[in-house]
């Protein structure tokens, strides 16, 4: 399978502050994490080489390292393997595959507004659901950010 990145930014009517509250605080964060999978949710204190885990309600997901973390300026987290049944999966020819993969957050901020740019490799097999997926996350975090 064939890895793509999807990259798409927003114009947010909020500070920098806001924003990165809407994205990484674990009680907000479900909302927009919801567009993904239902029950989505993420494990992690984003700290700069905390583990994260992405799961959702059936104890799967994604599994990952945060590898840049400049607060109201980037947060990137480079994935390592999958979570299947809860349990975490480094070895199968898929977890092999997305070895390396990421996903970044990137926040530009002016006086009245912040440009959030979220990139995010995705297999190809998943690429159009996830696109999509990403259009809906991104409107939600903007109107959290803006509330």
């Amino acid at each position: 399978m064939k890895i793509l990145q999807i990259a798409k930014q927003i114009t947010i009517n909020a500070p920098a502050e806001k924003v990165w509250t809407a994205l990484f605080d674990n009680h907000l964060n479900t909302a927009w994490l919801g567009c993904f999978s239902e029950g989505c949710y993420a494990e992690t204190d984003w700290q700069l080489g905390s583990k994260v885990i992405f799961g959702d309600k059936d104890g799967n997901g994604i599994v990952g390292k945060i590898t840049t973390r400049n607060y109201l300026k980037q947060l990137a987290i480079t994935f390592n393997g999958f979570i299947s049944n809860n349990q975490e999966d480094t070895k199968s020819e898929m977890a092999k595959l997305y070895n390396g993969a990421g996903e970044s957050y990137t926040f530009t901020a002016s006086e009245n507004s912040t440009i959030l740019a979220i990139s995010s490799d995705m297999g190809a097999d998943y690429y159009e659901q996830m696109l999509a997926a990403w259009d809906e996350a991104l409107a939600k975090i903007k109107s959290i950010a803006e509330a």
